[in-house]
């Protein structure tokens, strides 16, 4: 038996366990801030706009002005669902109550639902969590070399990427990215990864023709999506299983963006006759809370035993939770289906745009994610457009200089479609001179 604390001790423990006991936020909450604090105390990664959001409901959302703007951004295709969908407050309410954190020396609840939903309306059959697309594709790759080590040995090592692909900020799946300017400074950089041309069918023959011994994956976006939204054709996408299966390589799609019935299936590889081995998803399957999930076979699965491979806070229940919401509400017929009518809404309003003043060389996209290119007068000019949407009251995105890209709430209403691409219009009339 332990000794006796002493009674200072005993009081101490006694009154810190108290459940009532009073904890002062030290004014926290109201500690005056603003767009210029960012440059004070933030890592200048980013560029923030000048205004700071502070709520939001559905498809709007207010600054600290109270100043209104339609979201057409989506947290960057993450807010799946909107602002504090009911569903999603409830869930995250209900769980907080209960059971915030235990680590993975535990399982939980939520995670193990979370997962039985994801393997029963997909290939998969197992499940992997963490926290963001990024450590979900880090996750990814990593499966598959090991599989390819314990399988093959460990020359068959090499991965096969496309030209502006994006698929996180680690190390390696910046260098998996192939674009110079997110990895360049940090070499030396991971080894053995190739990039082919998005879409290039003879190329990726090529490439496994001369290298097929060495390959263990090709990871894919279905639908490219910071390389300027080009969507994959079901024939690119589809030689690149069968390459894969030939040469037992393992085929990875980048689910992250385009998944969580953003492009109107639950998964966009459903809509397009191929089907990976593993597939990565993050952004909105937690419709704005931090989750990421890695999905595999079984059999590849297998290779990731007992602390090969881990996360601190992957499948922490209140993310696993609140996704869990989010998944019961986009898997249904009702909204994959409305995702399909709103494309077609957001197309015909882009068109009549194009029609009145030809801003827009191509439109492209799928589902509730959507490029517009802009016309060769414009070239360079989408972060102009982006900031004339702010002044016009909307939330827009970018996918390189050319394209201004859309990526709303699955569920945002024809109202708000009809507003912000009036909005837009104002933008583009405005930064396009």
């Amino acid at each position: 038996m332990p000794p006796p604390l002493s009674s200072a001790a005993q009081a101490i423990v006694a009154a810190s366990s108290r459940r009532d006991v009073a904890i002062s936020s030290g004014g926290a909450a109201t500690l005056p801030v603003s767009r210029a604090t960012f440059d004070e105390v933030m890592v200048p990664c980013y560029a923030p706009a000048p205004y700071v959001p502070v709520r939001g409901e559905g498809s709007r959302v207010w600054d600290q002005d109270g100043r209104m703007y339609i979201d057409f951004a989506g947290g960057v295709a993450v807010t799946a669902l909107g602002h504090c969908h009911p569903a999603m407050v409830k869930a995250l309410e209900e769980q907080a109550r209960k059971l915030w954190h235990v680590s993975n020396w535990f399982t939980n609840e939520p995670a193990l639902r979370l997962a039985k939903r994801l393997i029963d309306a997909t290939f998969a059959e197992r499940v992997f969590f963490c926290n963001s697309g990024a450590e979900a594709n880090e996750a990814a790759l990593k499966l598959a070399r090991r599989y390819a080590h314990d399988r093959h040995g460990p020359k068959k090592m090499r991965v096969v990427s496309t030209l502006n692909a994006f698929h996180g900020r680690t190390l390696f799946t910046v260098t998996a990215g192939g674009q110079a300017k997110y990895s360049s400074g940090f070499g030396p950089i991971p080894e053995g990864i190739t990039h082919l041309p998005y879409n290039d069918v003879a190329a990726l023959e090529a490439e496994f023709a001369a290298r097929g011994p060495e390959i263990c994956a090709v990871i894919l976006e279905p639908m490219q999506g910071e390389g300027g939204m080009r969507p994959g054709t079901p024939e690119y996408l589809q030689a690149a299983r069968r390459l894969c299966s030939a040469h037992d390589a393992m085929l990875i799609f980048d689910e992250i963006q385009s998944g969580m019935g953003r492009t109107g299936t639950l998964f966009s590889y459903m809509q397009k006759g191929a089907v990976p081995d593993i597939l990565t998803s993050a952004k909105g399957l937690g419709g704005g809370f931090p989750i990421g999930a890695m999905l595999a076979t079984a059999d590849v699965a297998s290779v990731m035993s007992v602390g090969v491979h881990g996360t601190t806070y992957g499948g922490n229940p209140l993310a696993c939770a609140v996704a869990g919401a989010v998944f019961d509400v986009i898997n249904t017929t009702e909204v994959l289906d409305g995702v399909k009518a709103r494309h077609a809404l957001f197309m015909e309003g882009l068109k009549a745009i194009n029609a009145r003043r030809r801003v827009f060389a191509d439109l492209r996209g799928e589902g509730v994610w959507l490029g517009c290119e802009l016309d060769a007068r414009w070239k360079g000019k989408s972060m102009d457009v982006l900031k004339a949407a702010g002044d016009a009251g909307l939330m827009l995105l970018v996918a390189g200089p050319d394209v201004v890209r859309l990526a709303p709430s699955l569920l945002i209403s024809l109202d708000e479609i009809l507003e912000g691409l009036a909005r837009l219009e104002i933008a583009l009339n405005r930064a396009l001179t």
